[in-house]
């Protein structure tokens, strides 16, 4: 799968390669992964892409070489709290990587048309599942469990409240739905001051630990 994706090219997106004569190139599905390489991990993160165009283009960043990913982005140090604070694990610990592996035009922000991450789940991140076998598969974000469902034949949850109380088997998984742990998704998911995130995570961790948290 790496050979494939590094070979690989979707009209519309970059490559990892195409940026900063390849420093960001690696080993990986996406370079995510460099920080959570754990191939018999019981708990695998899949996160929706990696960068953007607009960041990539910016002055070569050492964090991401280094862990392939920035610890210090609010999507990281949310995601790092909770699977300390539920599932009392580490990054690395885990293995994680992204739906999409390749590079969009625009910001962080900027979306991926719903066939491309359906098309993405087929070809990378569901072989990747079914090589690590983990127990429980977390996707973050309401259009990554969306993407794994259509993948997989299955009509999907609606809305994020509903997702997240629905995980979809697969092998020896269940995948679970949960928010986006960026500000905004976090936000999102506890409007009104109800702290629903963690509610989530401990419901998920007494799944998946057999205890509450």
């Amino acid at each position: 799968m790496v050979r494939q994706r590094q070979s690989d090219r979707w009209p519309g997106y970059n490559t990892i390669a195409d940026y900063h004569d390849g420093v960001y190139e690696c080993d990986y599905v996406s370079p995510y992964t460099r920080s959570a390489g754990n191939l018999h991990a019981e708990v695998f993160i899949l996160l929706q892409d990696w960068v953007s165009h607009d960041f990539l283009v910016g002055p070569v960043d050492e964090d991401l070489i280094r862990y392939g990913r920035k610890p210090s982005l609010p999507t990281n140090r949310n995601l790092d709290r909770l699977l300390d604070t539920h599932l009392g694990l580490k990054i690395g610990q885990t293995y994680a990587t992204n739906l999409f592996p390749f590079i969009k035009p625009g910001g962080l922000t900027a979306t991926i048309p719903v066939k491309d991450l359906v098309l993405a789940a087929e070809k990378y991140a569901l072989p990747q599942i079914d090589i690590v076998r983990p127990r429980a598969v977390i996707a973050l974000g309401l259009d990554v469990y969306h993407a794994l469902a259509r993948a997989l034949g299955q009509r999907p949850a609606s809305k994020l409240d509903l997702a997240i109380q629905t995980p979809m088997p697969h092998g020896r998984a269940q995948i679970w739905c949960q928010a986006h742990t960026g500000g905004l998704g976090q936000a999102n998911r506890s409007r009104g001051g109800v702290d629903r995130v963690h509610a989530d995570w401990a419901q998920l961790a007494h799944v998946v630990c057999g205890t509450r948290t």
